[in-house]
């Protein structure tokens, strides 16, 4: 069909970015590819153990180049949109043509000149600062639409640390840009810091921006805080933008660089989650998790319902970052299946440090690595709740909600010497079903209404034991959504607006969904044995904290 439109859904992951290609008119997922990270695949600029994560904006251009280029040209020719989401907060600093830093010669190798993922808890300390100011300056409180606490993963804390540890990023540093602001204005030759079209999703729930204090906080506030923020506001932006406008165009030279067409929309960008959950197919009274090397759990609701009400202990209620003209809820966990990456790790570690010494071969090694989850999971999902004595608290990359806390660091207790790897791994998935349970809890009590629980992502894909634990720890059905790429759907679905294909979102979820593949019923007799383990996560959690943040 010759007037056949595509839109491209792009989606700026942890490890890798994906691309997929979908027909506007119709949703069909036409195709699709991912690039890993090849610097973040090595290790390089990132130190685990003390929390840093920093990812060189190299690794973002080349795959999305490896991604677009790759596609058929056929296919190209008829893409009239692009939507762009990134992980976040992932500011990352620029100079005054908008370059980020690490771009510059000088700055190739600095991991401070680089974008900060999302998961960096270097920032901890600037983080309470701020928390700490917002309640006591005698101003207005700047985390009151935050959820009323702020996180070392956001904005302003994560550009402070940096600030304050580098003195040559610190001179060199015009301004700093959010990863989902900076790729649409790359795309569209957007080079001023001060006129890139800032993503309201990013804006609002990550650097406390807000019209009732007209944008970002005051200049006063900023330079109290640490004088070192002296003159960046200004530097910054005003005006926020939702995802269903037009950053711009794609220039001339992206467009030959990617073989697409020159003029083809470019939407506002905006954070993964928020454009998962309406690839998800999000509405109201509806919780989206995205379920992957993290969570985040979603929604939506009209501002006439909320009101004046302030919905504490998450990450924030921004207007028009999930669903333009709703107001947004943000909150989730900050690991859930990472833990069970560090678990399998832990189990893999006499591979890593005997195996060679043995004469272990490198090809069995990899396919022994390669199971340890999948046979984990088998077994665990054969023991009986009642039947094990373990106990774990998940926050083993700190807490995101409720209550952002990043000091607080992980449990597992009621050991014995009885106590074997699938009890130990059946106690984690519990204890991440917990944390989303505390989260759905703190919605609940905020006033929000949930009736239905929809999941995507890597863990809703790939393991129904952990989909089903979740379904008896919430005691609630839970749908996953059939795309396996419903991050970069919601992207594709904001591009189809974005480029006129249609009115506005809700319209393009109606036309471009994909449905629902599976539902995963709560089992009875599981639920109320989980009801009364949830009581004891919570008293435990409570005992412990203290005890934990000082670990």
């Amino acid at each position: 069909m010759p007037n056949t439109k595509y839109v491209i859904g792009v989606d700026f992951g942890s490890d890798s970015v994906r691309v997929l290609v979908v027909n506007a008119e119709t949703g069909e997922e036409l195709e699709s590819r991912t690039a890993h990270y090849k610097r973040w695949a090595e290790g390089l600029y990132s130190k685990p153990a003390f929390n840093q994560f920093r990812q060189h904006p190299l690794d973002y251009l080349e795959g999305l180049v490896e991604c677009i280029t790759s596609l058929s040209p056929e296919i190209r020719k008829k893409v009239v949109g692009i939507g762009i989401d990134t992980t976040g907060s992932t500011p990352g600093p620029v100079d005054r043509t908008g370059t980020p830093l690490s771009l510059l010669p000088e700055f190739r190798e600095n991991p401070n000149a680089m974008f900060i993922l999302w998961k960096d808890h270097t920032a901890v300390q600037e983080a309470f600062e701020i928390n700490e100011l917002s309640k006591t300056w005698g101003g207005v409180d700047y985390t009151k639409y935050e959820g009323g606490v702020y996180s070392s993963e956001w904005f302003w804390a994560k550009i402070l640390h940096v600030l304050r540890m580098d003195e040559a990023v610190c001179r060199r540093a015009y301004s700093w840009v959010e990863l989902c602001d900076w790729i649409p204005a790359l795309l569209t030759g957007t080079a001023n810091p001060k006129t890139i079209k800032r993503s309201r999703c990013a804006a609002g729930h990550k650097a406390m921006w807000h019209p009732e204090w007209g944008g970002l906080p005051s200049e006063t506030f900023l330079v109290q805080l640490d004088p070192l923020l002296s003159g960046l506001r200004e530097r910054l932006y005003e005006a926020t933008y939702t995802s269903d406008k037009k950053t711009g165009e794609l220039t001339k030279e992206w467009a030959e660089r990617l073989g697409l067409e020159e003029g083809t929309a470019v939407a506002v960008g905006a954070l993964d989650a928020h454009m998962g959950a309406v690839g998800g197919g999000i509405g109201e009274n509806a919780l989206v998790k995205i379920m992957g090397t993290s969570t985040c759990d979603m929604m939506v609701a009209p501002s006439k319902v909320i009101g004046d009400n302030l919905v504490q202990g998450i990450c924030g209620q921004v207007d028009g970052s999930i669903i333009p003209g709703m107001i947004g809820f943000e909150a989730g966990q900050s690991a859930f299946g990472d833990v069970f990456a560090w678990f399998k790790n832990v189990l893999s570690w006499p591979l890593e440090s005997i195996g060679e010494d043995e004469g272990l071969d490198s090809e069995v090694k990899s396919r022994i690595e390669g199971r340890i989850l999948e046979k984990l999971t088998e077994e665990a999902a054969e023991l009986d709740p009642n039947e094990t004595t373990v106990l774990a608290l998940d926050w083993l990359n700190g807490r995101r909600t409720p209550w952002a806390d990043q000091e607080l660091k992980g449990a597992v207790i009621g050991l014995t010497l009885g106590i074997d790897a699938p009890r130990i791994f059946r106690a984690l998935v519990e204890a991440t079903a917990f944390g989303s349970k505390a989260t759905v809890e703190q919605f609940k009590d905020q006033g929000l209404v949930v009736q239905e629980v929809i999941a995507q992502g890597g863990i809703a894909d790939k393991n129904p034991f952990v989909m089903q634990v979740t379904a008896d720890v919430l005691n609630m059905p839970i749908k996953t959504v059939h795309s396996n790429q419903a991050v970069a759907l919601g992207a594709a679905m904001f591009a189809a607006v974005a480029s006129g294909v249609y009115a506005n979102i809700h319209e393009a979820q109606d036309e471009m969904n994909s449905g629902y593949k599976r539902v995963y019923t709560p089992n009875p007799v599981n639920a109320a044995r989980y009801e009364e383990l949830y009581k004891k996560y919570l008293t435990v959690g409570h005992k412990l904290s203290p005890i934990l943040r000082k670990l």
